[in-house]
């Protein structure tokens, strides 16, 4: 009784019900920070205990706990590994492996003991690889060698505007996302992930030569393939539930470890030596120089050109790390715990402040491994499902229900041990015989996952799929083709445009083209839908009151806003018509002999010659 009076309480944090210079968020800085705090504090112990005592179960689940934070961990680093390849051409080696490692690492210690939302993994993606080498092709067409001061100022100006934003209450706009934005901003992730695992294969082409650069496609192609048929296996039929579950879990590992060692099989494979990883030294930066970046010595000019572009790093994270905050909480996962937005967007910042100083990449939310990680948590229910034809034979599918998420910070620092272990001497040794074309296989998977199980990829399935073959209750059934079509336009031309500025020197002004998915979906779009089409098509993305919470509360969505407008409207129509029969009859009552002769014909009619009525009507 008492956890339902708790449930059914309204949090105090809200601006949609205040009036006057109240309702104004900056007016009112670090409101939402403070219950941020005041919500999730109470947890903390537990975000402990859970964990312990998760481990403690026998089986599968502490099976899980153990191996997902190995799993999560190499999901993360490679990708960063793969980006920091990347980022180190096209930066004349500025950035290294030990930065990458030290960027994951110093993220996910800070985010899973300060962090409000600890289900959410922190670490370097690729988003920020492109935006720190457009920033080298900029700075390089007047002095190259300024690039670490005048990045670390962007960082700073980053971070200003972080602690503003946080402060300010604007983690509220949040609330807004839905999945028209989220699908096609993980769309558009994914697309940019296997952009990169194509050019890292070129470049293998291009510096070693063919003999190289088709074994390492072939590496490439063969490590996705594994990963992609184990963690499928996860999700089918196949064996019992803790084998599915094994070969699921520790579907990274065993296909880092394979082909890695595939590379190295004696005769062809040994003798084309494809090339691996750098060597460098533990705890050292990739270049030669300290871990503090000499920020003070850039010209004053160049410190005030460092404004806007980190401004738009700000919008970029503003986006991207509450974006994979509210995919680590989606509704989908039956949390408990309440989020914190604005706390974290702070804790970012203080995050950027600091990556900057030292000169290694600035971490921030993964998109796509954030969800992964919460999923890796969730308890699942196998259930039978039975579908009944019309012919009268029954169809056996597997149904996975999420019962529960265990909730805790554990994990999520176990992975930044884990990634702290492999800066030392003899891990990154270990890390230097992995292929650098095994990199592009983590690509592959990375992006292909955040496509295929993507909302725009299953309408687009919905579409294609024979009529006889789509379940009777599917929502999308109520719904014109070809508006489903001219939804999907709208997501794949705003993907489109992402990708192609992407591709160009203008690509730090990209945040502010992902930015602006939001009020296309709340502005645009209902002018073109019917409010019944975009429930049935879009959902908010965070649906959890518990996690709306932190952001002020559930929005009234602008279909709700059109029916209600439209029902009041209807019903003032109806009182108008009503008043109006009205003052009809009583001035039709009001009219002279004419209309009593009218009305006593048609009531001798009707009665069939009622004396006393007719004599009334006469008078």
């Amino acid at each position: 009784m008492d956890s339902d009076v708790r449930r059914t309480k309204r949090d105090p944090y809200s601006f949609d019900t205040e009036v006057g210079w109240r309702a104004y968020r900056v007016l009112r800085p670090g409101r939402g920070m403070y219950h941020d705090v005041k919500r999730r504090l109470p947890y903390y112990w537990s975000d402990i205990t859970d964990a312990l005592t998760y481990r403690t179960f026998a089986g599968t689940s502490a099976r899980r706990l153990g191996a997902r934070p190995l799993t999560s961990s190499l999901s993360s680093v490679l990708p960063a590994l793969a980006f920091i390849l990347d980022m180190n051409s096209r930066t004349e080696g500025f950035f290294g492996v030990n930065e990458a490692l030290f960027s994951s690492a110093f993220a996910c210690m800070v985010f899973s003991i300060l962090g409000a939302q600890p289900l959410t993994v922190v670490g370097i993606t690729g988003l920020i690889s492109l935006f720190n080498y457009t920033i080298f092709d900029i700075i390089k067409r007047y002095d190259a060698s300024l690039y670490p001061e005048f990045l670390c100022w962007v960082s700073i100006w980053a971070a200003v505007f972080h602690w503003l934003f946080a402060i300010w209450n604007f983690c509220d706009y949040m609330r807004y996302v839905t999945d028209f934005t989220s699908e096609s901003f993980g769309s558009y992730v994914g697309i940019i992930y296997l952009i990169k695992g194509v050019e890292l294969l070129i470049v293998e082409f291009e510096h070693y030569g063919p003999r190289k650069g088709y074994l390492g496609v072939v590496i490439a192609l063969l490590y996705f393939f594994t990963v992609y048929v184990l963690e499928s296996i996860g999700k089918g039929a196949w064996f019992k539930p803790w084998i599915r579950d094994l070969l699921s879990d520790y579907a990274y590992p065993l296909a880092t470890l394979f082909w890695t060692g595939f590379a190295s099989f004696p005769g062809q494979n040994k003798e084309t030596n494809v090339p691996t990883l750098d060597h460098t030294r533990a705890f050292y930066p990739t270049v030669d120089r300290g871990w503090l970046i000499h920020f003070w010595n850039l010209p004053v000019k160049w410190v005030f050109v460092a404004l806007p572009i980190g401004f738009l790093l700000m919008l970029l994270f503003y986006y991207d790390h509450n974006q994979s905050s509210v995919a680590a909480q989606a509704r989908n996962f039956p949390l408990k715990k309440p989020g914190g937005f604005h706390w974290d967007f702070f804790l970012l910042g203080c995050t950027s402040f600091i990556a900057g100083i030292i000169g290694i990449p600035l971490p921030n939310g993964l998109v796509p491994q954030a969800p992964v990680h919460t999923d890796a948590l969730t308890v699942y229910k196998h259930n039978l499902k039975i579908i009944r034809t019309d012919d009268g034979r029954e169809i056996h599918e597997q149904e996975k229900v999420a019962e529960k998420v265990m909730e805790q910070r554990v994990s999520h620092f176990i992975m930044g041990l884990a990634i702290i272990g492999t800066m030392t001497g003899p891990l990154l040794t270990l890390l230097n015989l992995i292929p650098r074309a095994l990199f592009g296989g983590v690509f592959f998977v990375v992006g292909w996952g955040g496509l295929e199980g993507n909302g725009i990829m299953k309408k687009i399935l919905y579409l294609v799929r024979e009529d006889r073959f789509v379940q009777p209750d599917d929502p999308l059934r109520q719904v014109p083709n070809k508006k489903i079509l001219l939804y999907l336009l709208c997501q794949v031309v705003g993907i489109a445009v992402n990708v192609a500025i992407s591709q160009t020197i203008a690509a730090i002004g990209f945040p502010v083209l992902i930015i602006s998915l939001i009020p296309l979906r709340w502005k645009v779009l209902p002018r073109f839908f019917a409010p019944q089409e975009l429930r049935r098509m879009d959902h908010l993305t965070a649906d959890s009151d518990i996690i709306l919470a932190s952001m002020g509360g559930r929005p009234t969505m602008p279909e709700d806003k059109l029916e209600e407008n439209a029902s009041s409207s209807s019903s003032e129509a109806r009182k108008e018509g009503t008043s109006s029969g009205s003052n009809e009859k009583l001035s039709v009552a009001e009219q002279g002999e004419a209309t009593g002769g009218l009305r006593e014909r048609n009531t001798a009619s009707r009665d069939g010659g009622d004396q006393e009525k007719q004599s009334w009507a006469r008078s």
